[in-house]
């Protein structure tokens, strides 16, 4: 993995000083070896920041074809590139490094934009084609590696991180219409909550060239009309999706470096480090957090997984004061509003890893947007065709079912803008209803000229204009409906972000995915959705695929969020520095949150029950992100 940056000029002469301060700025990322590259002419330059994984000796780039018309910097995996280098070179293509990265051009040079279907990995990248006088960017899938880019004095300014685009001169401010419409869960991948910086959307491949972008995606999920019927058994759908777990982790095994896991209590961590160790010449090394206080360590059971594979297991203990002292640095990272602490442990848990001496780690994030893992999906399956008696004694029993997830799978109050979305889709989404509760919460603490602002606007309709609806979500079941939303949503914007890659690259760390195998993905995307949920059980398909390599315990386990502490429920370092940082002058500089109506919601949190607290917290969280992103980038 690395960081990658590129500029592009309509008339003035690239910078090769702005393109190295670019480049710097990324050095967490990629601490190992800096290099640019400016075409003669001086209308495009490229930047890349290093972290080795694949041929350590002659894998430096930017990289360039055998006529030096094509350059390009990559940031990212590509696997099976022996297969298709061999292929290649077959076909007369000459290759200047073992480097896994330098596929990409020798593809490019025989497709053109359509090598993107045959990449199969995490990335993303900008080539610059020289004949053809265009600058080719592209994300991959899912979003698992970011990508942004900004217009500024006439130059585009292309980078792994919005802070490299910050270092270029790209003004840092708030765009308001993103954090409204990041207070409803539902900002569009292309925005983010920068104004004027955008991001390449995952699936999608850009051309620059004279001044104009043109934006095409390439890839969706693509589930199945209607309610897809069995066409094998139930061992059948599981050795299959076994099969394609197994080769995704293998893949992903190959490096010039050591692998490590991680690990919780959960069945996707614990499923990926069973096969992981089945393809591993010795002990794979894995390492999991232990947080204080029974409710969230799952340390025991991870103990008990990696003991059963023999793994090396390395606990990381995670105090309420390790998340207070590191929450700012995370933030700035991850460049987002957090709400959860969670991102701030997988910061301290990459940090661990890396200081052990591993530069690449195999997670397990993913599989419960796959294979259908989160409470509100369950939601959507009981009441898809259920008698209302039916689907209330189901929900009642979802709802006690399991402590931790208590007060997020029930649906708050719908709203007015939420019931025109329901219109257009055909159903209500259980993800937003259930989100509801949080985002009226966060828009109580707004400042009137704020909410005045968008009184009238309908942050779903904004959302869903830039999908395809009727081409993506008509006639689907409304598990798929809901997939497909979490997929261009929560996951790219969340997930792959806050608890990913910008957590790991914060330390100089490389995530790989399996269950984002685009091959593995296409496959189960197809797949009954009694393969995925079956009554009370979620990830059903995956559980029965991953039971030869995991313990009883975990095959058995409900599924469980990775949820750390929260803000204020209990005296210490993390409330204390929730209190003081937003009773401070400080919020009075954030310009769409209200100052004394959080102040007002600090002095009465105590007096509302548990459930309703733990949607303060989330609000906090939010809040108390938005003060430090201010601090970090002086917003």
């Amino acid at each position: 993995m690395c960081g990658i940056v590129a500029m592009l000029s309509q008339y003035e002469p690239v910078s090769a000083e702005k393109l190295e301060s670019l480049t710097a700025r990324l050095t967490h990322r990629g601490p190992e070896v800096r290099r640019q590259w400016i075409a003669p002419h001086q209308r495009v330059g490229l930047g890349h920041a290093r972290l080795s994984i694949i041929d350590l000796v002659s894998g430096n780039q930017p990289l360039s074809s055998e006529d030096n018309r094509i350059h390009a910097v990559v940031n990212g995996e590509f696997y099976g590139h022996k297969k298709i280098r061999t292929q290649l070179e077959l076909q007369s293509h000459q290759f200047k490094t073992h480097s896994d990265s330098e596929i990409l051009i020798h593809l490019y040079e025989e497709y053109g934009t359509s090598c993107l279907r045959h990449l199969r990995g995490e990335f993303a990248f900008a080539l610059w084609d020289e004949p053809n006088n265009r600058l080719f960017i592209a994300r991959d899938r899912f979003g698992i590696k970011p990508l942004y880019y900004a217009w500024h004095q006439r130059k585009l300014h292309i980078a792994s991180e919005v802070k490299a685009l910050f270092a270029a001169g790209v003004p840092a401010s708030w765009d308001r219409e993103s954090i409204f419409q990041n207070s409803y869960f539902v900002m569009p991948q292309s925005q983010t909550l920068f104004k004027g910086v955008k991001q390449v959307p995952a699936g999608h491949f850009m051309l620059a060239s004279n001044g104009e972008l043109l934006t095409r995606q390439y890839w969706d999920f693509n589930y199945p009309e209607g309610s897809p019927s069995a066409l094998k058994s139930d061992k059948e759908y599981a050795d299959e999706v076994a099969a394609a777990t197994e080769d995704a982790i293998k893949v992903r095994l190959e490096a010039d470096v050591p692998v490590a896991c991680y690990l919780s209590g959960g069945l996707d961590s614990s499923a990926v480090l069973g096969m992981a160790a089945r393809h591993s010449s010795k002990p794979v090394s894995a390492f999991a957090l232990a947080f204080e206080g029974e409710r969230y360590n799952e340390g025991p059971i991870a103990e008990r997984s990696a003991s059963a594979v023999e793994s090396n297991l390395t606990l990381i203990p995670v105090s309420d004061r390790d998340i207070a002292d590191n929450f700012e640095a995370a933030i700035a990272q991850s460049e987002t509003l957090a709400f959860n602490s969670n991102g701030v442990a997988k910061f301290l848990l990459s940090r661990a890893v890396q200081s052990a001496g591993f530069k690449v780690v195999l997670t397990g994030e993913g599989a419960d947007e796959v294979f259908g893992g989160y409470p509100h999906f369950k939601r959507d399956n009981l009441l898809c065709g259920k008698s209302a008696s039916d689907a209330q004694l189901l929900l009642q029993k979802l709802q006690t079912n399991n402590s931790v997830y208590k007060g997020l799978e029930k649906a708050s109050l719908s709203n007015e803008k939420l019931e025109q979305a329901v219109r257009l889709l055909g159903y209500s989404p259980s993800l937003w209803e259930c989100t509801a509760g949080i985002s009226i919460t966060l828009q109580q603490l707004f400042s009137v000229d704020f909410s005045l602002e968008f009184s009238q606007q309908n942050p779903y309709r904004v959302f869903l204009n830039e999908i395809d609806v009727q081409g993506q979500m008509a006639r689907r079941h409304p598990v798929n409906q809901s997939m497909y939303l979490w997929s261009k949503t929560w996951l790219p914007n969340y997930i792959l972000s806050f608890l990913g890659d910008r957590m790991e690259m914060a330390h100089s760390l490389e995530g790989r995915l399996p269950f984002l195998d685009h091959q593995l993905v296409e496959k189960v995307v197809q797949y009954p959705i009694e393969q995925k949920i079956r009554g009370m059980t979620e990830k059903f398909v995956l559980r029965e695929a991953a039971r030869p390599f995991i313990t009883e315990e975990v095959y058995s386990r409900e599924k469980h969020p990775f949820a750390a502490p929260t803000m204020l429920r209990q005296n210490g370092p993390l409330k204390t520095l929730v209190e003081d940082t937003l009773r401070s002058s400080e919020l009075d500089s954030i310009p769409f949150f209200d100052s004394c109506r959080v102040k007002r919601l600090l002095d009465t949190y105590s007096s509302f029950d548990t459930g309703r607290q733990c949607e303060l917290d989330a609000v906090l969280s939010a809040v108390l992100s938005a003060v430090f992103l201010r601090r970090a980038f002086r917003l």
